[in-house]
């Protein structure tokens, strides 16, 4: 009986030794599952944040990016507006200064002050700017006798190909003959082909509107009178392709339509410019007949302009020239003498003359002229 009572004892015991370690071996096999989940949601989490980072770095390196671009894109920009803006008040300088001058002439005379915008006909030319020399010939019809085929012809062919290149000659066809306007363009098209293919040959028109009351000049007998009319217009010639040529070189040459050019005579005159020790010089004589071979700094053209226009119907415009350069070198009560003295040693002359002058037949109608070079 004893020995049963034992043996069941024994076995509770074991049943519950059993119990206990099957309940001790779920519990820390349920621990360790949660170790192991929460182990497993931890690097989970690393990972993610892991990820996130590289993401974010990524996304950070991406943005860098588009803000560099866009930096990159804004200074380009602004570089290029600044240029653009620059550039256009360049060219807005450039044409307000061109239209400001022509706008002057409106100052001289009351009855072109309606009209709009005053600048010559450009009849044939391609802009050609930012040369050394700008040569200008006026030119009028002179019924059977024209010498302006062998000026350009003497003019353009004694200059070599890189001459020709950093300089352009203006003709301006200063009449209101329009058969007169298209034999010149005809004439220059079929004879000077090259040139006016680079530019290098302009022709221009003077409106008609510009004169319609500028030729009266003073109650005079009517053959004085037509003189007269003849030499203002003249000078008004010259002041409108001065005006025009001023913003195309650094330098202008003033020829007329009936002379011939020395050989090697532009050559002659860069060299001679060039070698110049003093800048400060009025204009250079390169041939001491009337208003031919005026050399001028392009600079000082309105001055002059300005100048002839205060007294264009007083004077010719050689003897204008000579009066302003006058009143540049002469002193305030100076005794003219001295003046005059001193006037001669600081007018540049360059000798002998490197043109000229073959017109017999004056543009004035029925008058001859027989002048020559003056050494």
């Amino acid at each position: 009986m004893r020995t049963k009572q034992v043996n069941l004892l024994i076995t509770l015991v074991a049943v519950a030794l059993f119990s206990f370690s099957c309940f001790c071996i779920y519990r820390i096999t349920q621990t360790n599952n949660r170790f192991i989940n929460c182990r497993n949601h931890i690097l989970e989490f690393k990972e993610n944040m892991l990820h996130l980072r590289n993401k974010t770095e990524k996304n950070s390196q991406e943005m860098m990016k588009v803000l560099n671009r866009i930096k990159y894109e804004i200074t380009k920009r602004e570089n290029l507006s600044g240029n653009l803006v620059a550039q256009k008040a360049d060219i807005l300088n450039k044409n307000e200064t061109i239209s400001n001058t022509f706008e002057d002439l409106k100052f001289f005379f009351p009855h072109i002050r309606k009209e709009g915008r005053i600048y010559p006909d450009v009849i044939m030319g391609k802009g050609k700017t930012g040369v050394s020399f700008a040569l200008g010939i006026s030119t009028v019809n002179r019924g059977n006798y024209s010498y302006l085929r062998q000026t350009l012809t003497s003019v353009v062919s004694m200059m070599t190909l890189s001459e020709e290149k950093d300089s352009v000659v203006i003709v301006s066809v200063a009449d209101s003959n329009e058969d007169y306007l298209h034999s010149v363009v005809k004439m220059i098209t079929r004879k000077f082909k090259r040139q006016v293919r680079s530019g290098s040959l302009e022709v221009i028109s003077i409106p008609a509107f510009l004169y319609s009351s500028m030729l009266n000049a003073k109650q005079l007998a009517e053959a004085s009178q037509k003189l007269a009319s003849w030499r203002i217009k003249q000078v008004l010639d010259f002041c409108i392709l001065m005006l025009y040529a001023q913003p195309k070189a650094k330098y202008y040459l003033q020829l007329e339509d009936d002379i011939i050019a020395k050989e090697m005579y532009f050559t002659k005159i860069t060299d001679f410019v060039g070698n110049i020790s003093s800048n400060n010089w009025f204009f250079i004589e390169f041939s001491m007949l009337g208003f031919i071979g005026k050399l001028f700094r392009s600079e000082d053209l309105t001055h002059f302009v300005r100048f002839f226009l205060m007294f264009y119907k007083e004077k010719p415009i050689d003897w204008l020239l000579n009066d302003i350069f006058q009143i540049k070198v002469c002193d305030t009560g100076e005794d003219l003498g001295n003046c005059i003295k001193r006037k001669k040693q600081i007018r540049i002359r360059y000798k002998p003359s490197l043109f000229q002058h073959v017109g017999i037949h004056s543009s004035f109608p029925g008058k001859e002229q027989y002048e020559k070079k003056k050494s």
